[in-house]
């Protein structure tokens, strides 16, 4: 006998999620079987387009979509979503530990989460909204924090920064040296591993820009210009390929000739290359600067 499946109708789809798992795999359809198209970090406020069973088809605030695992995402059933108002922090290290209570000996940590991970600071009505963000309570040097699952835990201030403010070109290149070593992982988007162009996106989201997640599109994106190959200047983006239409890689110029990417040439990971060099001189077929 033929076994019937009927898809019903997520009832919430539509609402915010919030992704609990440190770094989460979107993948392009329901199932770790297919390629993975991008990722979603700790904390992040997604939107439930559809779900399956096991699986849901999410987008996220750069308007991608991928399937991820449903027991990974929790349901915001009140408010703009996680880490939204408040007293909230961003992890500004590479990857930071959270811990069970203030103290790095006793247990494990809670979770490993990546860098930009938003958190939020626990209210204490006796303190300052400064102090609180400064981790200058009484647990001085460590913070407490409301998990997106809603249990409490602690960080250590000097992994986290309040109200990150937008970094200058300069800053973003200091920013982006910090990651070289990190390894390039297809459809990475975090510090636990980046894509090239997921990187480039990280790098312009640190200048306050939110561009698309993939090379070709941002190329083509209208938040761009062209400029010129000899015009180019640090901050700049490279878009490489057999063609203009045909972009495959991209990385961010850093001035006297380099430029700073997440490729497979080589080592894979983040490193500076020269710009005269091969593949990368015959193969550079655009370069754009944010408007």
């Amino acid at each position: 006998m033929a076994l019937l499946i009927v898809f019903v109708p997520c009832a919430f789809a539509g609402n915010t999620h919030i992704v609990v798992s440190p770094v989460e795999n979107m993948y392009s359809g329901p199932s770790d079987k297919t390629d993975v198209v991008s990722q979603a970090i700790y904390g992040s406020n997604v939107t439930l387009l559809t779900a399956r069973g096991e699986w849901s088809r999410i987008q996220t605030a750069d308007h991608y979509k991928g399937w991820v695992p449903s027991r990974h995402l929790r349901l915001i059933q009140n408010g703009a979503g996680y880490a939204t108002s408040g007293v909230i922090v961003q992890v500004e290290s590479l990857f930071a530990n959270i811990y069970r209570e203030p103290d790095v000996t006793r247990h494990k940590p809670v979770v490993t989460v990546p860098f930009e991970t938003r958190l939020q600071v626990i209210a204490d009505e006796n303190e300052a909204d400064t102090k609180k963000a400064e981790g200058k309570g009484p647990h001085e040097g460590w913070l407490p924090v409301r998990l997106p699952d809603k249990s409490s835990a602690w960080i250590q201030s000097g992994d986290v920064a309040p109200d990150p403010k937008p970094l200058s070109i300069p800053q973003s290149i200091d920013l982006a040296k910090r990651f070289l070593g990190i390894p390039y992982l297809w459809g990475g988007g975090s510090s636990f591993g980046f894509d090239c162009s997921g990187f480039t996106q990280m790098l312009m989201r640190a200048r306050g820009v939110i561009m698309p997640r993939d090379a070709d599109k941002q190329a083509a994106w209208s938040g761009v210009i062209p400029v010129n190959r000899k015009d180019i200047q640090p901050g700049d983006l490279l878009f490489f390929g057999v063609s203009p239409k045909n972009i495959t890689h991209t990385g961010m110029y850093i001035g006297d000739g380099q430029f700073i990417h997440d490729t497979t040439t080589g080592h894979p990971v983040v490193q500076i290359s020269r710009l005269e060099d091969q593949p990368w001189t015959q193969l550079l077929v655009a370069s754009r600067r944010v408007k």
